[in-house]
């Protein structure tokens, strides 16, 4: 097991953002997180990845306790976050943020290689690799930020919302680059993620959060199949393929 989350809490004040949290991601998955806004999807990446402290609980990375260290050694050791909103360097050249995504390598050989990797997968960001990040779309600085990341040499590359503000055609470009990265190089993924048919598609496991607890863990094909997930997060009959559509739950609902 790659990641193993075990009774993860975390606190703003008073209030509780995750209660007693338990997931685990095996190498080579792709695991996906779903929930409303508010369901305690973004804490839970930032947990993981050392920008805010748990509570209480365990958070085991290949089979060491990572919980409680600081977010640059958390990432040194392989959990990459992809932050909500891409946060690229917009001053910087699209060459530029991917090497800062390399910084802390000395491999130049394997920089070099990734690099090249980044703009196969993207040819876009070969074709504006001078051009300011703050320039581009939304859906090429989103391509910046997770091949910024990749530069970092993930075990385990985590997005927060990476579809957010996208076109449902540009959504399903970048999961299918997500199934690229996970396919061709054996990253395992985790994935928070409001479009949940898309999510469910091309992941292989999933949870969902519901009030800061996980409410539902199976397989991504048998939570599709379930009514309940069905009900609250694929519209029911809607198009699953093009539907981003979201509704904020604020019932518990019978999940079986």
């Amino acid at each position: 097991m790659l990641l193993d989350v075990q009774n993860l809490e975390t606190w703003y004040g008073p209030i509780a953002a995750m209660k007693g949290v338990n997931l685990s991601v095996d190498e080579g998955r792709i695991v996906a997180v779903l929930g409303a806004n508010g369901a305690g999807k973004t804490t839970l990446l930032n947990t993981l990845a050392g920008v805010v402290d748990p509570f209480k609980g365990a958070v085991m990375f290949q089979g060491v306790p990572v919980h409680g260290l600081d977010a640059d050694e958390v990432a040194r050791r392989g959990l990459i976050l992809v932050p909500e909103g891409r946060q690229v360097y917009p001053f910087l050249s699209v060459a530029e943020n991917l090497a800062m995504g390399a910084y802390a390598r000395h491999d130049r050989d394997g920089v070099a290689r990734d690099t090249e990797r980044v703009y196969g997968w993207f040819p876009r960001l070969r074709e504006r690799m001078g051009q300011h990040a703050g320039l581009l779309s939304g859906g090429e600085q989103q391509m910046v930020a997770i091949g910024r990341a990749f530069m970092s040499s993930p075990k385990l590359l985590m997005l927060d919302e990476p579809s957010l503000g996208l076109s449902p055609l540009l959504t399903q470009e970048i999961f299918a680059i997500i199934r690229r990265i996970r396919d061709e190089t054996g990253t395992a993924v985790l994935v928070v993620e409001q479009n949940a048919a898309v999510a469910l598609k091309h992941g292989d496991d999933g949870y969902i959060m519901e009030l800061g607890r996980i409410v539902a863990a199976d397989t991504c094909a048998a939570l599709a199949q379930k009514e309940d997930v069905r009900d609250a997060y694929l519209g029911g009959g809607a198009d699953h393929g093009t539907s981003g559509t979201k509704q904020r739950w604020t019932r518990k609902r019978n999940w079986r």
